[in-house]
């Protein structure tokens, strides 16, 4: 792991820590008010400007989605999946990934994959309907509010258009005014280009050691995740945007409770979690519940979380992914990464 850096925060206590690189090249230290791409955090954000529409009446929470966007999901499946369904990944709606990326075809048999697409698509401009409809037209992955749901990038970017028709703004635009800066969030934003502004990271790549040494991926045009996945923060904004969000200061207290029931889904790692309306939780032994999200990138990954009772946080984040190595079965091993940032997470939330 070249570099990671980390913010804490118990009541009125705040920690932050570096350590490592962030250019293995000339050896320039990370430091902990980076800017980063944080991935899938991203995804609470935008469930959070939904419930705000949704709070106004003007978006129904179990309304199908194809009142709303009939050309998008049309037919029979437009009229059974409802936004609910979109935010909480019970859509039965497929992964558009493989489909826009051809070498992740065997994607999420990853083993089977390749890290060409990455380079060839480095500078791509993806059109957002044109990944959904990619999504929509594969095969299904399970029926619409069936358990356990199956994680899809394609559920929050027809969130994202389902944003800008009834609000009349792209969902960026919409998210940022009402979520981010609300928030009082100065280094978060949506990257209008494939650079990262500010200070940051070079972001490392190692596809289960099929880059090796790892590349940086650090400039990458992020429309093939857009309201999903694009979203650049730092250690401190995500922990004060959280904060706030437990709060009830983005959202009411109403449809936080909403975005707080959980149902069984299989993420991307084929792991089955549970997952509410952009939110998940993770139990800590005497410590109760913490709710938050991860996300990755191609080069970076991060975690958010807060306990239930707003008053311990940590976020970290970290400039490498994929660093497991595959076993004989297609399996990715056990890595000493995965202890250490098991026992970092450890004393972040237990103290």
């Amino acid at each position: 792991m070249p570099g990671l850096f980390a913010e804490v925060r118990d009541g009125d206590q705040v920690w932050r820590g570096a350590a490592g690189v962030a250019d293995v090249a000339t050896g320039r230290p990370v430091t902990a008010d980076m800017r980063h791409r944080v991935g899938s955090i991203t995804k609470t954000f935008t469930a959070a400007a939904v419930l705000q529409q949704v709070e106004s009446g003007r978006i129904g929470l179990d309304t199908p989605i194809g009142r709303y966007l009939p050309r998008l999901v049309p037919g029979e499946r437009g009229g059974a999946i409802t936004v609910r369904m979109l935010i909480n990944h019970t859509s039965g709606l497929a992964e558009y990934l493989p489909y826009a990326y051809p070498s992740f075809k065997a994607f999420p048999d990853l083993a089977g994959t390749g890290p060409q697409s990455m380079d060839d698509h480095r500078f791509t401009r993806f059109d957002p309907t044109e990944l959904i409809e990619m999504g929509v037209t594969a095969p299904a992955v399970g029926v619409p509010g069936g358990t356990p749901g199956v994680y899809s990038n394609t559920n929050y970017l027809l969130l994202a258009q389902l944003l800008e028709q009834v609000t009349g703004t792209m969902a960026e635009q919409y998210i940022t005014r009402n979520v981010i800066e609300r928030a009082g969030l100065r280094d978060t934003e949506f990257p209008d280009g494939p650079n990262i502004d500010g200070p940051h990271s070079q972001l490392y790549e190692a596809w289960f050691g099929m880059i090796d040494p790892p590349r940086d991926y650090s400039v990458f045009d992020m429309s093939f995740a857009g309201p999903a996945g694009s979203l650049i923060s730092t250690v401190t904004d995500l922990n004060r945007f959280f904060g706030m969000l437990m709060a009830g200061e983005i959202v009411s207290p109403s449809s936080l409770a909403q975005m707080q029931r959980t149902v069984p889904v299989v993420s991307q790692e084929l792991k089955t979690i549970d997952y509410g309306l952009g939110l998940h939780p993770m139990k800590a032994p005497g410590q109760g519940t913490f709710w938050g999200n991860g996300g990755t990138v191609w080069g970076g990954g991060a975690l958010s979380m807060i306990r239930a009772d707003g008053k311990r946080q940590m976020t970290v984040a970290v400039n490498l992914q994929r660093w497991n190595r595959f076993d004989s079965s297609g399996k990715p091993q056990p890595h000493p990464i995965d202890d250490a940032l098991a026992a970092l997470y450890r004393v972040a939330m237990y103290g």
